[in-house]
């Protein structure tokens, strides 16, 4: 492949790194959120929740892709195709993420929250102090494992017409009539990408297990 060629891959590369992190980023959120809502047994909340959890996790990405982009409009939502892929991204990735949280909060020890509630500490305090970071360290591996698999399924995203890794490889492949050289470049481009997310996590962890000592 010439120079064009890596030039068009790495901004295919860019534009799928950018989409997935802000809806990693918001998902990682929103699911918190969800689940801490769900925690609350609120009736009629948590069936909502429940029925958006398994109709985000049952529906192919690339349905929701298209659901987005195609169908709202019919109803006066107009979304950018990059906003689509963002929103279409999050919605499925935070029903992933939620079940994470929720499993977190379901296994935290419960005598951590009583001898906060004997020292007189507030809810909030500890929630924010030493809930949730224990939270976070547990939690890391599953929510890193769903970030690659959302990262893995991003290509979802270039049936809209969003100029992702995905989509340029095609149009590299297309044109030049050599798809092997540009696929296997793509293919490194991810492997790049999940690889440096899980150094990321070993870092984490480790930092994680020093502050513990």
């Amino acid at each position: 492949m010439d120079a064009i060629s890596w030039q068009l891959l790495f901004e295919g590369a860019w534009a799928t790194l950018w989409i997935s992190g802000i809806a990693i980023v918001l998902g990682v959120t929103i699911g918190l959120v969800i689940a801490f809502i769900r925690m609350m047994s609120i009736p009629v909340l948590d069936s909502i929740l429940v029925l958006y959890i398994s109709l985000a996790r049952a529906t192919p990405l690339v349905t929701l892709v298209l659901f987005l982009f195609l169908s709202l409009p019919t109803v006066g939502l107009n979304l950018d195709k990059n906003l689509a892929a963002i929103v279409a991204l999050t919605l499925n990735t935070s029903a992933f993420n939620a079940e994470i949280w929720r499993t977190a909060f379901i296994h935290f020890p419960r005598e951590q929250k009583e001898a906060a509630e004997a020292v007189g500490m507030r809810r909030w305090t500890y929630f924010r102090c030493i809930m949730l970071p224990q939270m976070w360290i547990e939690s890391l591996p599953a929510l890193v494992n769903e970030m690659s698999f959302l990262i893995k399924g991003s290509p979802a995203i270039a049936v809209i017409g969003v100029v992702d890794l995905t989509r340029v490889t095609n149009r590299i492949a297309s044109v030049t009539y050599e798809p092997l050289s540009p696929i296997l470049a793509a293919g490194l481009l991810y492997v790049v990408m999940i690889g440096v997310l899980l150094k990321l996590q070993s870092l984490a962890e480790r930092k994680a297990k020093r502050l513990a000592r």
